[in-house]
């Protein structure tokens, strides 16, 4: 058999291949694993997410000599505050729009059928329908029967619900005690991860793992506030128009903009969906809203917050996005980008060492 360096790689991926098949026909062994994950990924994502958020505040009180401890605590206080303060001011106005949304459901489902019956009339829709093979009236009626029975299932499905609920909780109560920790001895992690390398291999280590924390902090950061502000440009944008829920739209589009790219066209759905029950006019008014809040949003507060941290083509973000949502569904499409900054980091620090070493190996040849 083959020695060379290429094909003992090789044999190393089809030997972790065999050991995973292997391991997956012996159920007692991966199924507490697979429970174990599920149980911790979700705490310890919003625990790293806010890590990222939290850590350059806890830094600055610290270099102001505020005991690392103390800094966290200061910090929870005051984002308890401010999380307060929201509640008392948008509680009852997103507890109204909600409580309205569910209420008027079964109204709004009706409405947007007759609305699609009134479309039909319409000359030019009539003469499109005839050479196409669509059929608007069984459309409206595919699509009220589907939202009708959505609105069923989450009556009907208590225990999912409950479920849904309990997880929600659990990862309200476990987050902040992982996260004072995570601040707290998170700077100790990379030197843990050094020990593990040979002493010639740590400053280079020491380079990867300072790279990885930059892509990923930078990252991180500057969507979240760029989400911010396109949640608060549009509620302000939509309070101004007069359009119903318009909390509940912004709240939604600042979710979904963490989504790179696909994220403002998915926002804009629900928005434009409310429009056309109102009146056509409040659909050009949606459409203004939301082209001059992506505007503002990507010449002046993304260029500024993001600039070009990650350095990533847009073609090959939309790509990775397109392959991460068929497998991933949502939660492959928020990942998708921050993984390949952290593989990309990866690869060309493994790329340039690799280089190194050829040219050293040629220079003592």
């Amino acid at each position: 058999m083959p020695q060379t360096k290429i094909f003992r790689f090789g044999y190393g991926i089809l030997l972790i291949f065999l050991i995973i098949w292997v391991g997956t026909k012996i159920d007692f062994i991966f199924r507490p694993v697979v429970a174990l994950v599920q149980t911790l990924f979700s705490p310890f994502l919003v625990a790293g997410v806010l890590y990222y958020l939290f850590r350059p505040l806890v830094n600055y009180l610290e270099s102001r000599k505020v005991r690392r401890s103390l800094s966290i605590l200061l910090i929870y206080g005051v984002a308890g505050g401010l999380i307060t303060l929201l509640v008392y001011l948008l509680g009852p106005i997103l507890q109204k729009q909600i409580n309205s949304l569910v209420h008027n459901g079964p109204t709004l489902i009706e409405s947007a059928r007759v609305k699609i019956q009134e479309w039909q009339q319409n000359e030019w829709l009539n003469r499109f329908q005839n050479n196409s093979t669509l059929n608007l009236e069984q459309l409206s009626e595919q699509v009220s029967k589907y939202l009708s029975s959505s609105l069923k299932n989450i009556g009907t499905n208590i225990a999912s619900f409950i479920g849904v609920i309990t997880s929600i909780v659990t990862v309200f109560v476990t987050v902040p005690f992982i996260l004072f920790y995570m601040l707290k001895e998170g700077e100790k992690a990379p030197q843990q991860v050094l020990r593990l390398l040979p002493p010639l291999q740590r400053k280079n280590g020491r380079k990867i793992l300072a790279d990885l924390d930059a892509a990923l902090s930078s990252y991180i950061q500057g969507q979240i506030f760029v989400s911010i502000c396109v949640g608060v440009m549009l509620y302000i944008g939509y309070l101004i128009i007069g359009i119903d829920y318009s909390l509940v739209l912004a709240i939604v589009a600042m979710f979904t903009n963490v989504i790179p790219f696909l994220g403002p066209i998915i926002a804009i759905i629900p928005a434009l969906v409310v429009a056309v029950l109102n009146s056509p006019s409040m659909i050009l008014k949606v459409l203004i809203v939301m082209v001059v809040a992506q505007q503002i949003e990507g010449n002046i507060i993304s260029p500024q917050v993001m600039g070009r941290t990650l350095s990533i083509h847009p073609l090959t973000i939309i790509s990775i996005l397109l392959v991460a949502g068929s497998l991933g569904g949502v939660l492959g499409l928020i990942l998708a980008v921050p993984i390949y900054a952290v593989l990309k980091v990866v690869v060309q620090h493994a790329y340039r060492l690799w280089k190194l070493r050829k040219e050293k190996n040629m220079e003592n040849t």
